[in-house]
């Protein structure tokens, strides 16, 4: 393995970051005062992203999009990271979820997502269906040629702002050896389209202005068209395109803490105690060290695992442990981060007490830690015959 980046990937990781630090960082401590990022200044941050050719980084040429491989993607991600979730989800990366979509679909949805002309969400949990995606009780049923959805979902990320939503329901169900198994498929449904809602969603500590929503579906009608990907196979195309989402969590995640190090790093080498700087200290400076080391530890297995995803290898094992490393890194780190600065840190002044709250979904969302600790010990076990 090559561990030296490219030009384009040096070029990629010194664009965005420079990005971030000019057009993002001035912003966030207005969204995290207000819980909002005004209407105009998303459109802004886009236009801008739009103007460097970075817009749908993650979608192939062919469709409109940047066709960066995953390598370079999560170089991408890993620098957008380090600001407001806010103010980075402008930036537009479409699901690539969307590459399902048939020919009507991309004219439709695709195209224009590349485009940024139309922003999506994806809608998969619901109050009593988090981590067990069959558990889920929103449905969908075949009527006179449509299909007509009712129930509701929930934690549902920057539905407030999309066009439209990825929705996936219960829509029949089959026997098995280990008793009867939902089926489940994948919609494509507009903002407007009756008997559809959008609806505020719940206060969170977490990346106060990247709002959740609730979605509530009742009795609301969809031509078949509206199917994305093959009827009952929603549960594959999940699996085939949505894995790789938890990469993403575990390079921003590595991102923010690199921020936080950052910061710590800065204030270690100037704050002076008992006549010298505070990073002279042994327990500060051990600190330091340990930081460091895990954020290198957590960045390498996230490269690591996108480098495996290029080359068309196994990589699922890889992402869980990238995605649990990394959130579980970036806990800790954030809180020596704070703890260096002593009660400086909580202050608003720095970013630090945001970085700290925001650190705490990333062990929930995309996967909890525990599950991907089962992703971890079923592919090391299963070979095994256990």
């Amino acid at each position: 393995m090559d561990f030296a980046l490219s030009p384009e990937q040096e070029m990629v990781v010194e664009t965005v970051r420079r990005f971030v630090e000019t057009e993002l960082y001035p912003h966030e401590a207005e969204v995290e005062r207000s819980g909002q990022v005004p209407r105009e200044l998303g459109a802004e941050i886009a236009r801008k992203v739009k103007a460097l050719g970075f817009y749908a980084p993650n979608l192939p040429v062919e469709v409109g999009g940047g066709g960066l491989d995953h390598l370079t993607f999560t170089l991408l991600e890993r620098e957008l990271g380090r600001a407001s979730m806010a103010l980075s989800v402008f930036w537009g990366r479409p699901s690539g979820i969307l590459m399902a979509c048939d020919a009507a679909q991309r004219e439709r949805y695709l195209l224009p997502a590349a485009k940024g002309k139309k922003v999506d969400a994806l809608a998969m949990t619901e109050p009593d269906a988090g981590s067990d995606l069959r558990g889920m009780t929103c449905h969908a049923r075949p009527e006179g040629g449509d299909w007509v959805l009712n129930g509701s979902k929930h934690f549902i990320s920057h539905a407030d702002i999309a066009d439209f939503v990825i929705v996936f329901a219960a829509s029949g169900e089959e026997e098995t050896p280990r008793g009867p198994k939902k089926k489940i498929t994948c919609f494509l449904v507009d903002r407007g389209t009756p008997g559809f809602e959008i609806r505020p969603g719940y206060d969170s500590v977490s990346h106060r202005g990247y709002h959740n929503c609730v979605l509530a579906f009742d009795d609301c009608r969809l031509p078949s068209g509206q199917v994305l990907g093959e009827v009952h196979r929603g549960f594959e195309l999940a699996n085939e395109w949505l894995y790789g989402t938890r990469l993403t969590v575990a390079a921003m995640c590595v991102g923010r803490a690199r921020r936080a190090f950052d910061h710590a790093l800065s204030y270690a080498a100037e704050r002076r105690q008992f006549g010298q700087t505070i990073g002279r200290f042994q327990g500060v400076s051990f600190k330091l060290a340990d930081m460091i080391t895990e954020i290198d530890a957590a960045d390498w297995l996230t490269l690591a695992a996108a480098w495996r995803l290029d080359r068309g290898l196994p990589a699922n094992r890889e992402i869980a442990s990238a995605k649990l490393y990394a959130s579980e890194m970036l806990a800790r780190v954030t809180d020596e981060a704070i703890q260096i600065h002593g009660g400086l840190g909580l202050m608003a002044d720095l970013p630090l007490e945001r970085l700290w709250r925001d650190a705490r979904v990333e062990r929930i969302w995309d996967g909890t830690s525990e599950i991907q600790r089962h992703i971890i010990s079923r592919d090391l076990l299963r070979p095994l015959g256990s």
